[in-house]
């Protein structure tokens, strides 16, 4: 019977870490440098995430877009898709829980450069999340640290799905 009791205790256990509570990782998460905001958001049961605030969402340079004119997604490989704004694009998609504060299975777009990636990110503590973009397996790939906003008035001002 003891044997039992430990086992079911160990299994409640186990599924207790597996699931995962998302409101951790909600809301608005700075990045490196702080030039941009990520917001987190649920879509289903999964997590989706799209730039909530930019530190200068015109184009700043003429080589990057026209001069003055807000950002758009001009390296998107759809020519369709490049009149989007980057303020409110949709980044990150299908991030499943995972085990130990992490989300899986998820695929990340770069408007900087045009590029999908499938995406991965763990909660490594309260304040950093980091968010791992690669091409087939995670081996090849790149970590971003994001680092969470205080609360302010950008997270319930920043754009709704």
């Amino acid at each position: 019977m003891k044997l039992i009791v430990t086992i079911a205790t160990i299994l409640l256990a186990a599924t207790a870490s597996y699931a995962l509570d998302s409101s951790d990782v909600i809301g608005c998460w700075d990045t490196a440098g702080n030039s941009s905001k990520l917001e987190i958001y649920p879509c289903g049961e999964k997590l989706c995430g799209k730039v909530a605030w930019l530190k200068h969402p015109n184009f700043m340079d003429a080589k990057d877009g026209p001069l003055g004119t807000m950002k758009i997604d001009l390296k998107n490989p759809d020519p369709a898709l490049r009149n989007r704004p980057i303020l409110g694009l949709q980044v990150m998609e299908g991030l499943t829980p995972s085990v130990n504060y992490s989300w899986e299975q998820g695929r990340c777009y770069d408007p900087e450069s045009g590029n999908k990636y499938k995406c991965r990110m763990h909660l490594a503590s309260p304040e950093k999340l980091e968010m791992r973009g690669f091409i087939g397996i995670p081996l090849f790939g790149r970590t971003y640290v994001l680092t969470r906003q205080e609360k302010s008035g950008l997270e319930t001002a920043s754009l709704k799905k």
